[in-house]
Formats: C-alpha cells, sequence, structure tokens
C-alpha cells in the first residue's frame, strides 16, 4: 500500500487512529489494522477508523477494534464526529453510518453529543447486569475500583463457556449515589482501556436499574480512568429512549505510516 496519512484522536483516553477516505482510494478491509494499533511495533490505539462519503448521510465511519474485529463505539464514533467537524465537512449537527446503523450527534464547543439507538432489553443477575449498547456489556459493582485486579477478574468472565465466540466487555463500577466510577476491560483490545463509550452508556443505565429505575428524563456522571463522561436518557418505565453520550474528542497528532 505504502505510506498511508493518519490523524490520532482521543476521547477520554480511548484513542484512534483515524484514516481520511474521503476520495475512496483505499479499501478499509485491506488494512492491516492489528499492525496500526499494536503500541510497541505500529501507531498504537484502541482502535482504527477509517472516514468516507456516503450517500445517505454526513459520512460513514468503519470502525475496527485493535485486533481488526469489528464492533460499534461510542468514544471512537464522538472522535469521529469531531475529525469530520474539523475538517468543516459537517455542520455542528450531523448524521453517519457507523457499524450498528445510524447515528445522530451534535457538536457544542469541546463536547460531542453522541445520540444512542433505544434500549429496551437487559439482564439482572444475582451480581451482575448484562446490556448492550451498540455492543454486549457485563457490570459488575465492587466496593472500591482502587487496586481492583480489573485484567484478571474481567477474563474470568469474558473467556468463559456463555461468551466464547463474538465474547462480551466487561465493566466494574463503584457507586457514588447518583453517579459511578468505572473500569473497562474491552473485546477486541483484550485489555483495560482508559474510557469505553458503549460502557459508560450501559453502566449509567443499569445504574438508573438498580436506583429505582424512576420513570422520566436522567442525566448521570461516569467517572472514567481517562476523565468524566455523561449519559442522558429518558427512561419510560420499559425502554430507554434518547440516549446521548456526552464529553470531549480531540486531535492528538499525526503522521503516516508505510504498511
Amino acid at each position: 500500500m505504502g505510506k498511508i496519512q493518519f490523524e490520532k484522536y482521543q476521547g477520554t483516553g480511548n484513542d484512534f487512529v483515524i484514516v481520511d477516505n474521503w476520495d475512496g482510494s483505499l479499501d478499509a478491509y485491506a488494512l492491516p489494522v492489528a499492525e496500526i494499533c499494536d503500541r510497541r511495533f505500529g501507531v498504537g490505539a484502541d482502535g482504527l477508523i477509517v472516514i468516507q462519503q456516503h450517500d445517505d448521510c454526513d459520512f460513514e465511519m468503519i470502525y475496527f477494534n485493535a485486533d481488526g474485529s469489528q464492533s460499534f463505539c461510542g468514544n471512537g464514533s464522538r472522535c469521529a464526529v469531531r475529525f469530520v467537524h474539523v475538517k468543516n465537512r459537517i455542520s455542528d449537527v450531523t448524521d453517519f453510518l457507523s457499524t450498528d446503523g445510524m447515528h445522530k450527534a451534535t457538536v457544542n464547543g469541546d463536547q460531542i453529543a453522541l445520540e444512542m439507538h433505544d434500549v429496551e432489553d437487559w439482564e439482572i443477575g444475582l451480581d451482575h447486569y448484562i446490556t448492550d449498547t451498540g455492543s454486549p456489556h457485563y457490570m459488575v459493582y465492587v466496593d472500591r475500583l482502587e487496586g481492583f485486579p480489573v485484567v484478571e477478574q474481567a477474563r474470568q468472565i469474558r473467556f468463559n463457556d456463555r461468551f466464547t465466540g463474538p465474547g462480551i466487555n466487561v465493566n466494574f463500577l463503584e457507586n457514588h449515589g447518583d453517579d459511578l466510577s468505572i473500569r473497562t476491560y474491552e473485546r477486541g483490545v483484550e485489555n483495560e482501556t482508559l474510557s469505553c463509550g458503549t460502557g459508560v452508556t450501559a453502566s449509567a443505565i443499569m445504574h438508573h436499574i438498580r436506583n429505582g429505575a424512576f420513570t422520566g428524563d436522567k442525566e448521570i456522571a461516569v467517572e472514567s480512568r481517562g476523565g468524566g463522561l455523561k449519559v442522558s436518557f429518558h427512561f419510560d418505565g420499559n425502554k430507554f429512549t434518547q440516549i446521548k453520550l456526552i464529553g470531549p474528542a480531540e486531535k492528538t497528532f499525526e503522521g503516516q505510516i508505510d504498511i
């Protein structure tokens, strides 16, 4: 392929290589994703995003996890919106295609508000919660996140018999009343990441269920290791709608890689 230009973006510490394919000259699925995302021998990132034009919306975002697999990514989507907005290709309100379908987003200063799909199915176990916010998430409350063996404990869940195959992301939560803190192990990265947008969203929703599932509008602040995010939504007693993942996204550097 030769040299590929890229830009690096991060959203609360969740970092992504973004490749601009606006002219359609690249085959996104031919990129050596795992090599590019390798933190020792490549650029290093939690995922790779390819931006290209689409006939039915403002743009298409093709997302790859660090191992080359695909899923929806909330923080990656917010970074993609920032990238295209900086390029002056969209207004402050946009719609785009991602792995799980169409999404809308709004740019307000340094904040990107990403509209997520409705959630109406979840599982409540004896010591866990499970739901899907574009990617599947398993959530467990712990007394204290600091010093908690996230990777060791998460891998016992991620690789157990129930979740073989596509696997599941694992989140450990610390309760702060209306709000919470989170640490996340991401499938595809196969390690703890500083932040996970779909995990933050899933955890905020399940935190609301745990706290009484009151109907109406709600906003929950979630503190990840990479920084704070907010999740707003409406709950009617059966379904979560108007879900938004809100937080910053910014460029860190740019360069080129020979592949």
